[in-house]
Parts: C-alpha cells; sequence; structure tokens
C-alpha cells in the first residue's frame, strides 16, 4: 500500500506542476520521508505483539538455500570460524551427518559452519589456509551408478577440470554409499584422492559408509577417530563439554495470517492452489490419480498398478525415467505422538536458525501447524539414528529410561549391540520409542527439530509417453510387514497410494504432488537393435514401457530388434503381473520371447537366473554376436549379483575369453550403456 501511495504521490506532483520547484523537491522529500518512518513503525508494533521478540515470515527451501553471498571463506572469517563441514546429499542424511560434525567440533574448541557445496565458490578452497587451525570435511553420498549427488555435481566437475593449488587445505572426507551397488562410495574415494593430488592435506582417512549394514555405526565409529586425528593434528584437546545447544529456537506463531502459513507445500507457499511450471523436487506438480487397479489375481499381498495424470502440466518423460512421489505420513501415527506428549498439534509455530549466518534459516517451511509438520515435513516412520537417542535423555524422567537411552546413544560395544537390537532388529520408530519409555516426553518442538525430513519415494515409470503421453503408470507393491514387537509398520508412499482410488467424473479425484527424474536407463537409440529385459516382480515396470515404445514403432511400421523378457514372480495364478499384456506382445510379434519363472509352482524353486543360465547361447548371440543390449531392474542385494556372474560366465565360455578378458568385456559394455541396471536394495 505505502509503495503505490508513493507512486501515486510523485505522479500528481509531476502532473500538476511541470516545472519542478524547490520547495515540490522538499515537500515529496517530507511525504516520503514521513511515509518511510510510518511504514517501518507499524511493522516494529506488529513485531512487538508477538510472543518471541522477532519476528517470522514464511520462508521457502528456495529462499533457504539461496544465499546472496557464495563466499563460505567470508563467514568463516567474519564469524570466527574454523571449521566447515561440507555435504552431498540427495536423502539428506549426509547433510545430518555434516550437522552433527559441525555442532561436535565446539567440543575442540572448533566452531563450525554447514554448508551445501552447490551454493558456495569452492574455488574459495584455496584460501583456507589463511584462517588458522582450519579444517574442511565433506560428507558425500554416491548416488545412482556412482554418480555425484545433484547438489555435488558442480564441485565434483571442478574437482575433474581444475588444477587449482590446495596445499594448506586439511581435509577429511565420509562417503555414504550402498554395497549392493557395483559403485560403491566411488565419489566419495575420488574427492578424499583427487584432494590430496592438488596438494590438501588429509588430517583422518577416509569413512565408508554402508547403508546396506549400519551406516550410522560405521559413521559414529569413523567420527571418534576423526576427532582423535583433530586433536593429534593441531596439538589441541577435547573440552569435555557436551554440546546439546539447540541449532534452532521455536518462535511462536499463533499470530500469523492463516494465508501465511504452509499447510504441506513443499517450497513455495500456495504452490498447489496455483501451480507454475517447471516442476522439479523443489515444486512437485500436484497429479490427479486417474487409475488405481489391484494387478495380484489372488493372495494376501497387494501391488498396485497407478496411473497419474500429467494433462496440461507441460511435463514431459521419456520410458525409463523415474517419478518422484511426496507422500505424508498417516494420521494416525501423527496423533499417536500428540496424545504421547500431550501437545497441542494444531499450534502454529516456526523454528528459527541461532546461527544468524547460516544459509538455512529453517529446517522445513515455518511458519505451520506441528499437524503439518509432522504429517508432511518429518519422517516418523524410520529407524532414529544415535544422536536422537543422546538429545531424548534429558526428557527422561525414570533413570531406567535414562539409562537405556544413553547406553544406546554411547559407542560402546554393549551400547551399540543394544542400538541394533532394540532400534534396528525390532524395527523401533520414534512413535515406538515413546511408547516403550513411557517417561520420556521431549518438547514437540524439539522433536521436530531433531526427526530428519520426509523423503520423496522414487519409482520407475511403467509407461512409454509415445502411447501415454498424458499420463505416467508406476507399479508398487503395497508394504506391510509385522515387526518383533508385534507392530504392523506399514510403507508411508504405498498405504497412501493405496487409498487414492479414483470415483466418477463428478466427484474430484484424488491427488498427490510429484515430479520426474531423468534416468540414464534408456532403449538404444536404433530401435532394431536386440535387446535382453530382466525384470522379475516389480521390475518389469520399466520394461512395461519399453515394450510399449517398441510396439509403437512396430505399428508405424519401423523395423524393431529382437525383445527377449526374463520376468519371474511366485505363482502364475497369483502374482503373474500384467500377463494378458505381455502375452499380447508376444503374439504380434514384438515381444520375441517371454521366458517366465514361476519360484513356488513347482517342488524346487525357479528364478529367472536358472532360465538365463539355460538360455547361454541366446544370451551370448544377441549380447556378444549380435552387439545387443542388456537391462536390469529389481534387487540388487542378490538377484543383480547373480545375473551380472552368470554374464561374466557366458561371457567366458561362449566367447572363449578367460576371466579377466571376460570382465573387461562385461565392462565396456557398461561403458557403452549396452549393459544398465536400474536397481534397488
Amino acid at each position: 500500500m505505502e509503495n503505490s501511495e508513493g507512486v501515486k504521490i510523485e505522479s500528481t506532483v509531476v502532473t500538476e506542476e511541470p516545472l519542478i520547484s524547490a520547495l515540490d523537491i522538499a515537500l515529496f522529500v517530507v511525504i516520503i520521508t514521513v511515509a518511510y518512518f510510518w511504514y517501518f513503525k507499524r511493522d516494529k508494533q506488529s513485531s512487538s505483539s508477538e510472543k518471541k521478540p522477532y519476528t517470522i515470515q514464511p520462508s521457502s527451501l528456495s529462499s533457504i538455500e539461496q544465499t546472496s553471498n557464495s563466499s563460505f571463506i567470508k563467514k568463516l572469517k567474519s564469524t570466527g570460524r574454523s571449521l566447515v563441514v561440507f555435504y552431498g546429499s540427495q536423502t539428506g542424511t549426509a547433510e545430518e551427518f555434516a550437522g552433527r560434525i559441525a555442532k561436535e567440533g565446539a567440543r575442540y574448541k572448533m566452531k563450525g559452519m554447514v554448508a551445501d557445496p552447490e551454493e558456495c565458490d569452492m574455488a574459495d578452497l584455496v584460501e583456507m589456509k589463511e584462517i588458522q587451525k582450519s579444517l574442511a570435511i565433506f560428507c558425500i553420498a554416491t548416488y545412482g551408478e556412482g554418480d555425484p549427488t545433484d547438489n555435488a555435481m558442480d564441485f565434483y566437475e571442478w574437482l575433474q577440470n581444475g588444477d587449482a593449488d590446495l596445499e594448506g587445505l586439511n581435509y577429511a572426507v565420509f562417503g555414504l554409499g550402498n554395497k549392493t551397488y557395483e559403485h560403491y562410495n566411488e565419489i566419495a574415494i575420488y574427492i578424499n584422492q583427487r584432494l590430496e593430488e592438488l596438494g590438501a592435506t588429509r588430517v583422518h582417512e577416509i569413512g565408508l559408509g554402508d547403508d546396506d549394514a549400519n551406516i550410522e555405526d560405521d559413521f559414529v565409529s569413523w567420527k571418534e577417530k576423526l576427532w582423535e586425528s583433530v586433536c593429534s593434528h593441531y596439538g589441541i584437546e577435547e573440552t569435555g563439554e557436551e554440546s546439546n545447544i539447540r541449532q534452532y529456537k521455536l518462535v511462536d506463531c499463533s499470530e500469523v495470517l492463516p494465508e501465511r502459513i504452509f499447510s504441506g507445500e513443499i517450497s513455495r507457499l500456495k504452490s498447489y492452489e496455483n501451480q507454475r511450471f517447471p516442476f522439479d523436487v523443489k515444486n512437485p506438480y500436484l497429479s490427479k490419480i486417474a487409475v488405481n487397479r489391484e494387478l495380484h489375481k489372488s493372495g494376501d499381498r497387494s501391488c498396485m498398478h497407478i496411473e497419474f495424470d500429467i494433462d496440461g502440466s507441460k511435463m514431459r518423460y521419456d520410458t525409463g525415467d523415474h517419478v518422484a512421489v511426496y507422500p505424508k505420513n498417516s494420521p494416525e501415527l501423527v496423533d499417536k505422538i500428540g496424545e504421547l506428549l500431550n501437545a497441542d498439534l494444531d499450534a502454529v509455530f516456526s523454528l528459527l536458525n541461532t546461527d544468524e549466518e547460516s544459509s538455512k534459516k529453517h529446517p522445513f517451511p515455518c511458519p505451520c501447524t506441528y499437524r503439518t509438520a509432522l504429517t508432511y515435513y518429518l519422517d516418523i516412520t524410520s529407524n532414529p539414528r544415535t544422536h536422537i537417542m543422546k538429545e531424548l535423555i534429558e526428557y527422561a524422567s525414570d533413570p531406567k529410561d535414562q539409562e537405556k537411552l544413553k547406553l544406546m546413544a554411547s559407542s560402546t560395544p554393549e551400547g551399540k549391540k543394544e542400538f541394533h537390537e532394540w532400534i534396528l532388529r525390532d524395527n523401533r520408530n520414534i512413535v515406538h520409542i515413546l511408547e516403550d519409555l513411557p517417561s520420556v516426553k521431549p518438547d514437540l518442538d524439539h522433536l521436530c527439530e531433531l526427526l530428519p525430513r520426509l523423503q520423496c519415494r522414487y519409482y520407475s515409470i511403467s509407461s512409454s509417453p509415445k502411447v501415454y503421453p498424458k499420463s505416467i503408470h508406476i507399479t508398487a507393491v503395497l508394504v506391510n510387514y509385522t515387526t518383533s514387537t508385534n507392530r504392523v509398520n506399514k510403507g508411508v508412499a504405498t498405504n497412501l497410494l493405496a487409498q487414492l482410488i479414483p470415483t466418477n467424473d463428478e466427484l474430484p479425484q484424488p491427488t498427490i504432488p510429484i515430479y520426474i527424474r531423468r534416468s540414464q536407463f534408456r532403449l538404444p537409440p536404433k530401435s532394431q537393435t536386440p535387446i535382453i529385459m530382466i525384470g522379475p516382480g516389480t521390475g518389469l515396470a520399466p520394461f512395461r514401457g519399453f515394450i510399449q515404445e517398441r510396439d509403437y514403432a512396430r505399428k508405424e511400421g519401423r523395423e524393431i530388434g529382437e525383445m527377449v523378457l526374463y520376468f519371474g514372480c511366485r505363482k502364475k495364478d497369483e502374482d503373474f503381473i500384467y500377463e494378458n499384456e505381455l502375452q499380447e506382445y508376444v503374439a504380434n510379434g514384438t515381444l520375441t520371447k517371454l521366458h517366465l519363472a514361476f519360484s513356488r509352482d513347482q517342488p524346487e524353486k525357479k528364478y529367472v537366473t536358472h532360465l538365463l543360465e539355460q538360455n547361454a547361447d541366446e544370451l551370448w548371440n544377441i549380447i556378444g554376436e549380435k552387439s545387443g543390449h542388456l537391462y536390469v531392474c529389481g534387487d540388487a542385494r542378490s538377484m543383480a549379483k547373480d545375473v551380472h556372474s552368470i554374464i561374466v560366465k557366458v561371457v567366458m565360455e561362449k566367447g572363449q575369453m578367460t576371466n579377466s578378458q571376460a570382465l573387461n568385456y562385461v565392462k565396456k559394455m557398461e561403458q557403452q550403456k549396452r549393459y544398465s541396471a536400474d536397481v534397488w536394495s
């Protein structure tokens, strides 16, 4: 209002007096000054009416993550810090680890800060030597098939292409990976080596965390030895002070207008009411559920075929891409937390970073209600890590509960054993912990600070845009299982999706936020190139899109190459998904061969790997003699590894190669994108 009034006044002056006099200018300055004073006086009065001595304006992840000054060196110098912890994170774990390291730095007289390399000018690493006793730590995840995370991509490329002199830079690296994948911790290992090549000094050996085992244990063990190395390198001693200082402070936002309160948006306030292209991780598209049908024919398990309507969204996808789905926690679990902590879940609050220099002002979109935070922003179903056990100790009024938490938070063999059995083996989440340790009553705002962010779930797209340009299909198994404590744990995303059943056209259709994530899992450029697809269970999903695309090309009159599919499930009459579709593709010639393995339809279990071994001649004919492509989708832990071993064996025998030559041949296939995997553990 003030600005529009100012413009109006200026317009009036110019219109009424073409020749501006000194008096006109003086009057204009007085008016602007009064308006300026009135505006900020009013703002100040508004601020003083809040219960806290500062105001909180709604902010988004995009605004949180942007900084006007990309020089982390200047921030370190201006705030008297010597420790910076960079993170390369795709799901939030590396960022969480980075925060824990930075916080612990205070115990060693090293004031720390967490930094996103995407927001920083990483060339400033050459200036770290100007800060006395400085240290840069990198918590780096390896993503996909040996790729950097999105936010670490620029830094990775800078290291690859640059030749900066990093002499005087002290560093340490912790990698986050998964041993079931071939490129285990590849990015962290590269960064660790490359920094040394550029002249930097490694203060502590690299740590490699395995998410397939116990990455928390890996991290804690590495972190303890890290600080021993730091003390030795810098000649410092631990202060012995436990740092339980909170990173965020609570702000009462009960007087904030409703239209300024987040209600589940990922980034921009009211983004679901006013959708704007392009759609991505920070700006998902609110898609209607067009189809949701059961694929299993019988049995007590469920597999859903779901179609997301993207008509009018301008979203485009390619066969083989992934779709990200933003879930929300069940109301029952959210209400349970409110009940256990005797909290008002509809109170509006905000968490403000106590570090004024941090570019991350809030841990999630604020202000919002506790119900919104627990429903849309926080992960309340995963196993909490040890640092949460440690923070909960002060809230336990029963000495027995205190001792149990202290034990699980410790790094002793007994403590690690107890944490592994009570938390990991018994699969307890934060709700279960509060139920089983009834004297533990943390402040809800502190709990919201401690819990990790709720992450989107990725699904292989099971359709082709050539056939379905206005919809995205996925194939998802409903996740439900009973734990050793006789609790039923439910998959957050699949159980939400199971409830989103389309109604008739007269009623509003259910919706869910999604966006498309690009993949390297692609059909060969030439449609006549022969391919082999190995996809048991829901591993069939991307191949359904592949087959649709080749079928579309055939109907257009183009030549298509051989398509061989290996599919497996438990029982033909129970979980043979898309059976009719696949049989039709065989009948019309699109699908050359369909090899089926039903593991429980006979006394001895039969899997797709058995069929691969039996069809060694066909396999070599396509990948060896015809230079075809091979694709694997499904379980990384066993199936994908077994397939890889069989491929190497077939190449050895049919290609008359040594083991070393066969391994090199398969490696070359991977480099040429002739051997691709879309796997999960």
